[in-house]
């Protein structure tokens, strides 16, 4: 689903067979403004999302951005203005602020712990754990906030996790089936190995013919030991467990990424609201719109 889909998707399950709290309070003719304002510090993501969702909805709305995708914002910053028909503000208001809360929040907690291992190579990745349907907005905010993104989905890269492994009979045999299938279906993808222990690489650096190793809930000094058997032979990946409390250390091992789920799974959304501006011929304007 693109991004157009989605925010197709998305108005049609508010909106449904209309926004009738607006259309019965609101004159179809009154036009207004309102201002995208935060009330948390942190990144903000979403700007240009928010921007697609408001020419969705209707093309002759005006939006005045201030605050850019990946800055930093206060409590009082006003990330944008919007201008036009009342019922197509309020029409998106929910669905703009939904998509940038979460998305602000993603990009807000990748910011904070890249700043944890910035002094190292290690680059921070995302995971596949993310909302059904939401994977794309999901993933841009972890780039807005400095993270890298790791595969798509299951079509884009092998991973031979643990489950796969197991379920194929062994390291070696997952590997092996893994090239005559490439070569078998004229695909070109790049194969990255699970390992749960230092025999599992040495196993997976016998056979050969990957790209990355995953060296999953390793401690750090295991991680530490891993990566100097690799010795730069392929791509190095920790994964499982990792945190604000101990990434610095996972970091400083030498690990070429940083794989960490929470970052679109487990995450706070970051508080924003969207008000009525005053304006001169509308002296109620003032009031916070549709709040809940």
């Amino acid at each position: 689903m693109n991004i157009d889909q989605l925010i197709a998707s998305a108005f049609t399950e508010d909106i449904g067979d209309g926004d009738h709290t607006s259309l019965a309070c609101i004159d179809s003719s009154k036009t207004g403004k309102a201002k995208l304002l935060v009330k948390e510090k942190g990144i903000i993501a979403g700007v240009e999302l928010a921007n697609k969702i408001f020419h969705f909805a209707d093309k002759n709305l005006t939006v005045d951005i201030f605050i850019k995708d990946g800055s930093r914002i206060n409590p009082g910053d006003i990330v944008l203005e919007v201008s036009g028909s009342e019922l197509s503000i309020l029409k998106s208001e929910r669905l703009v602020l939904n998509f940038m809360q979460r998305m602000s929040g993603i990009a807000t907690a990748t910011h904070n712990l890249n700043q944890l291992i910035k002094h190292t190579k290690a680059k921070l990745l995302d995971t596949r754990k993310t909302t059904p349907l939401l994977r794309e907005v999901e993933k841009m905010a972890v780039k807005i906030g400095g993270g890298t993104n790791h595969r798509f989905g299951l079509y884009d890269m092998i991973l031979l996790k643990d489950n796969h492994i197991d379920f194929c009979g062994g390291i070696t045999k997952a590997i092996e089936k893994t090239h005559r299938y490439l070569t078998d279906n004229s695909l070109d993808l790049k194969i990255e190995v699970e390992t749960r222990s230092l025999d599992d690489v040495k196993e997976v650096l016998a056979i050969g013919g990957i790209h990355r190793i995953m060296l999953d809930n390793f401690s750090p000094e295991k991680l530490k030991e891993a990566v100097e058997l690799i010795n730069g032979k392929y791509e190095t990946e920790a994964s499982g467990g990792i945190n604000e409390s101990n990434i610095r250390e996972y970091a400083e091992t030498g690990v070429d990424f940083i794989s960490v789920g929470s970052l679109t799974h487990h995450i706070k959304s970051l508080d924003l609201s969207l008000k009525a501006a005053p304006l001169p011929t509308s002296p109620q304007n003032g009031e916070e719109i549709n709040k809940r």
